[in-house]
């Protein structure tokens, strides 16, 4: 058997429903957000006790240290009694000149299919991909079966989607997961 691994974005925040590029700013989870991470917790403590079906176990949370990760591990970690503890390699690509913008701005997508371009004042897709490939590495090498769940942002959901799936620089700035949204995937 081999190991697997759980990704999950953050809760809906402020941002999200001002249409905010948030990357590498804080922006505080909604009520909403926090309900979110409320149902996930309550569906992962569930799944952790289910006798039948798809049993899922999870040994610690990682999570970025930008407060609407950091509130949604711990909200998760204090329904299930997970472990967790902040990874910094996990906190959003900073944005630079676009964060606090218009989500779907159309200038913003096309420089998110720029993979050498740090978005002046930003990080690139490129140093991003070295950071979080690096600690997919060091999961994927580390002794026994320890399962993960990491809990960061849509930036990274992107990034650790192209980790495990081949993807052109299209599908790439277009992939995104929902606040919450829990996905699975086999190291």
């Amino acid at each position: 058997m081999g190991k697997t691994l759980y990704f999950t974005r953050h809760g809906q925040t402020v941002w999200n429903v001002e249409n905010k590029i948030c990357g590498a700013t804080d922006s505080e989870l909604t009520e909403l957000g926090r309900q979110q991470a409320r149902e996930l917790g309550e569906r992962l403590k569930q799944a952790i006790a289910e006798e039948a079906g798809e049993r899922i176990r999870i040994d610690e949370i990682l999570y970025s240290p930008l407060v609407r990760a950091r509130d949604t591990a711990l909200i998760i970690s204090d329904m299930t009694g997970i472990p967790a503890r902040q990874e910094i390699r996990l906190i959003e690509q900073n944005f630079g000149k676009w964060e606090g913008t218009p989500r779907n701005g159309e200038d913003f997508k096309v420089a998110k299919r720029s993979f050498v371009d740090s978005y002046v004042g930003g990080e690139s897709m490129l140093r991003l991909a070295s950071r979080i490939y690096a600690l997919l590495d060091e999961i994927r090498q580390e002794p026994g079966e320890k399962t993960y769940l990491l809990v960061a942002h849509n930036g990274i959901a992107r990034m650790v989607e192209s980790y495990f799936r081949d993807m052109t620089n299209e599908e790439y700035a277009a992939y995104g997961i929902r606040n919450c949204e829990l996905v699975k995937y086999s190291l």
